[in-house]
């Protein structure tokens, strides 16, 4: 990050906000996430860069399952109360509204306008503060039907997390 124009170029790329969910036998975890894309037709894959400190990094690796809570940008309210680690705010899931995902049993949020499950395929160690979960789509559902610009995004709300 000490590179002015690499890390003004990596703010310049759009990116998304969604609440990632977990789970290792009965403990769950939500939390934010934004880099997070698809990498794969065929199986149905996405790729997850997950920072190697956080609770729901340790969850991922044991429980081998995680979903992608997609949010509409009018619902940004919703999302925010998982904004803070689990350190800091370890009651967090305490009052989340949600149901266990059909394949997965990780938490659909109850106000989210979408979701994914995915198992996890393969995990990458990059060598920084990140790695890569790379996880298979194994189920979907839609909750308010939309498109990807309806889509809550970083820049929309005005934060940034790249560079």
């Amino acid at each position: 990050m000490t590179d002015y124009p690499i890390s003004k170029v990596l703010k310049m790329m759009p990116y998304g906000f969604y609440a990632i969910s977990s789970r290792d036998g009965e403990e769950v975890n939500i939390m934010v996430a934004n880099w997070l894309t698809q990498a794969s037709f065929e199986p149905q894959l996405v790729a997850l860069g997950l920072q190697k400190t956080s609770h729901t990094y340790g969850l991922i690796k044991q429980g081998q399952v995680f979903a992608v809570n997609i949010f509409r940008k009018e619902d940004q309210e919703a999302i925010k109360p998982f904004t803070k680690s689990r350190a800091k705010n370890p009651d967090k899931v305490k009052n989340a509204k949600f149901s266990p995902g059909p394949e997965t049993g990780c938490p659909v949020l109850d106000e989210a306008a979408a979701f994914i499950e995915c198992k996890v395929v393969a995990k990458f160690e990059t060598g920084g503060d990140h790695d890569i979960m790379l996880g298979e789509v194994v189920g979907a559902g839609i909750n308010k039907p939309g498109e990807a610009n309806d889509s809550l995004t970083l820049p929309h709300i005005g934060w940034s997390y790249a560079g």
